[in-house]
């Protein structure tokens, strides 16, 4: 029952915080069972066994079907598995139930150990033992491809989902090689090379940087990201999503202490904690970038992202704070938000807590620093992002804590160091008054992702649901969040480039969404002039070629 209700939470937690229109499903891993014929006693005693409870052994309720996906897909447990276990069961409430059967989007089944029975002389289901070297798995399980069929269609008849076959016999140490490109399945393992710009592909990508005028950085959070964008043409990187980097297990534990901590002091001490951390992160990614440009976003997502769901790690961090369990949960619950995309976060954060932004800074200028001296040929210049203004002043004063702290940390190295500090424009309002915006800042970088949704009002989470019905109806022609919608999304971008770039002649401008990477997207950004796009790192290869396209059709 409490798995269960994990199950219904993580499904909100997905709804609520995927990056991207997502479909959200349930993959239990139960026994099938299949008819020794097709005679209608047969198929109706494959299927009594396979849903029901009491015919099966006492020993075997955990690959029940219907203990498992009724509770789920039709909203209750079933009757017969209530009787059967009442005395062992929690008290079930109607609030479990209803998280417990948050909707779902696709229904998975494991189809494989299939069962085959028949109807006996007395009316009760009888297994029919298989014979004697009959197909099995690596494992032992039996290959039993009776149950593709039979098992969807008795799963179909019960719950009436869209059905995915998440596993059809296979198992640990049988392997399997998938060809991305045709989408051919093979067994066992095919020897495979890590992709090279080489031979024929090389000198097209080298006809495409000699006629595209637009750059190309990748979006990339780790120093192995960093050096395959490399490899595969990047010139920089155009997004670090430092977020990723507190979810290690050697930082998790500090940065909860800090998001539970009652004063400055004691967040500061939980921060400092952290430092060396974030400052290896980038150092490691100045070097993968060997001199080229390097954007780090600061702090972005809501701050109950990164706190503890279990109890021993609830547990675990009120022993580290030297607060009471329950003292640490009321911290946890004050962190709700109804709608968290659009709440505490971004530079709302360092706004309320500008020693997350201090930190951050003294990890980006010391990596520089440290990276600059070892060595002195290369350009070190990092290019620190605000991430969500909609708002100058906003902009201004973390940008003043950031100027504050980082020309402090290059005064104390006696180094000269330039950096950068440049916004994210992902705000309608922040392109509508980007003229006041590049006052402050030295670069945009826009983030269509977030600015799609906000400028249709539609959620990334969400559009999965009624956006094939867009399709369909002719009002929609292409997903708005794979690709960038010039009509509105792209007037503002218009908007914001013709409105700062007066202000601030030297402002560059760049745009750091998955967009980056599409084709059409890169020629809509060569067209208002953007200076770069940054998409991941095997993306990178299109978006130079679509570049060297746009260029050459824009003659």
């Amino acid at each position: 029952h409490n798995a269960l209700r994990a199950h219904g939470r993580a499904v909100q937690m997905l709804r609520a915080y995927a990056k991207q229109p997502i479909q959200v499903g349930f993959a239990p891993t139960c026994g099938m069972c299949y008819p020794e014929t097709e005679k209608p006693e047969d198929i109706e005693a494959a299927r009594q066994m396979m849903f029901s409870m009491s015919l099966q052994p006492s020993d075997n309720w955990t690959w029940n079907v219907a203990w498992w996906s009724d509770p789920v897909l039709l909203g209750h447990y079933p009757e017969e598995g209530i009787r059967l276990y009442e005395p062992y069961l929690p008290k079930i409430t109607d609030a479990d139930m209803k998280l417990i059967s948050e909707p779902l989007d696709i229904y998975g089944q494991n189809i494989y150990n299939g069962r085959c029975f028949r109807m006996g002389a007395d009316g009760k289901p009888q297994e029919v033992t298989r014979p004697l070297g009959a197909p099995k798995t690596a494992v032992g399980w039996p290959v039993t491809p009776e149950c593709i069929y039979w098992g969807l269609k008795y799963l179909d008849e019960r719950y009436h989902m869209p059905m995915y076959l998440t596993e059809n016999g296979m198992a640990c140490h049988d392997c399997i090689s998938l060809d991305g490109s045709t989408g051919n399945i093979y067994d066992g393992l095919i020897p495979t090379v890590d992709a090279t710009i080489a031979g024929e592909f090389g000198r097209v990508m080298a006809w495409a940087d000699k006629y595209r005028t637009l750059k190309v950085r990748t979006n990339a959070d780790t120093p192995a990201d960093a050096k395959k964008a490399r490899e595969l043409g990047a010139e920089g990187i155009g997004l670090c999503r430092t977020e990723h980097m507190f979810f290690e297990e050697d930082r998790i534990a500090a940065f909860r202490e800090m998001i539970c901590s009652d004063t400055v002091e004691e967040r500061e001490a939980a921060l400092e904690k952290i430092l060396p951390y974030q400052q290896g992160d980038f150092e490691a990614l100045y070097e993968a970038l060997e001199g080229n440009p390097v954007t780090i976003r600061f702090l972005d997502p809501p701050l109950h992202e990164f706190v503890p769901t279990e109890e021993a790690d609830i547990e675990k961090l009120a022993k580290a704070q030297g607060k009471s369990v329950e003292t640490i949960k009321n911290i946890i619950a004050s962190l709700h938000e109804f709608n968290p995309m659009m709440g505490h976060r971004g530079c709302r954060l360092a706004v309320t807590y500008p020693e997350i932004a201090k930190m951050q800074t003294k990890a980006v200028i010391r990596a520089a620093i440290n990276v600059q001296k070892k060595h002195a040929d290369w350009t070190v210049k990092p290019e620190i992002m605000i991430p969500l203004v909609c708002e100058v002043k906003e902009l201004k004063y973390v940008k003043d804590v950031v100027v504050e702290t980082a020309d402090a940390e290059i005064a104390a190295a006696g180094i000269k160091l330039e950096y950068e500090v440049g916004t994210m424009i992902e705000i309608p309002r922040a392109a509508l008054t980007a003229d006041e915006i590049a006052k402050e800042a030295d670069f945009f970088c826009f983030g269509t992702n977030d600015l799609t949704q906000m400028t249709y009002g539609f959620s990334r989470d969400d559009a999965g649901k009624f956006l094939n019905a867009y399709y369909d109806k002719k009002i929609f022609e292409n997903d708005p969040f794979a690709k960038l919608d010039q009509t509105g999304v792209g007037k503002l971008m218009e908007t914001a480039i013709k409105l700062g770039k007066p202000v601030n002649p030297k402002l560059h401008v760049g745009i750091c969404g998955e967009h980056g990477g599409d084709p059409s997207s890169v020629e809509f950004c060569h067209k208002i002039g953007l200076d770069y796009v940054s998409c991941s790192p095997f993306r990178v290869p299109i978006a130079r070629l679509a570049a060297a396209q746009a260029a050459i059709a824009n003659k």
